[in-house]
């Protein structure tokens, strides 16, 4: 006797939605395949979501809520949390992927949904807090810093060969920490 379970549906729903829209952007990604991939039919993604878009949607703001539970801000010591946000790059490059095609499909809404908006905030406040403490400059306002810890923690990723062949894979992380400690040192 077969179980229903639609959340396990759903979760492989978007599992398999990430795949897809990683490799292919919204605009290339096909409803029956990535169902497929998901072990259901294109019928029980409607059923899920409305159209494709919000699919592509309900994706994006999942990356947000794992990638804050998975690596939680320190400000403390931002540089070891721009390693964490750099070692989560690396260890699963379609997120980066995912989020590059969310950017240039979505521009400047992508910036504006709920989840980002409220995951940026909390991140600022964190700064704040730390700046307050005297453990980060107050040189730069907490967003200013903020920006730059995102930018240098991704930097290595979705670039060209030449780029990444400046310094050694095994350095990489390193460079990031230390970069971003000296940059946020009071």
């Amino acid at each position: 006797m077969r179980t229903r379970d639609p959340e396990t549906k759903r979760r492989l729903l978007l599992e398999a939605a990430l795949e897809e829209f990683s490799a292919f952007g919204v605009a290339g990604a096909r409803v029956d395949r990535l169902a497929k991939r998901a072990g259901i039919s294109a019928g029980l993604v409607y059923s899920f979501y409305e159209n494709k878009d919000g699919l592509f949607d309900a994706v994006f703001d999942l990356i947000v809520e794992q990638t804050v539970s998975a690596v939680p801000i320190d400000a403390d010591d931002l540089g070891l949390y721009a390693g964490s946000l750099c070692d989560a790059g690396l260890a699963h490059p379609e997120v980066l992927r995912f989020v590059a095609w969310y950017q240039l499909e979505r521009g400047d809404t992508a910036a504006r949904r709920a989840s980002t908006t409220a995951a940026m905030a909390e991140k600022v406040a964190s700064i704040e807090q730390a700046q307050k403490r005297g453990v980060v400059t107050d040189r730069m306002g907490a967003t200013e810093i903020l920006a730059l810890v995102l930018a240098l923690a991704n930097m290595w990723q979705l670039r060209e060969p030449e780029f990444l062949d400046l310094v050694e894979p095994d350095s990489r992380r390193a460079v990031v920490v230390e970069a971003v400690r000296r940059l946020t040192a009071p």
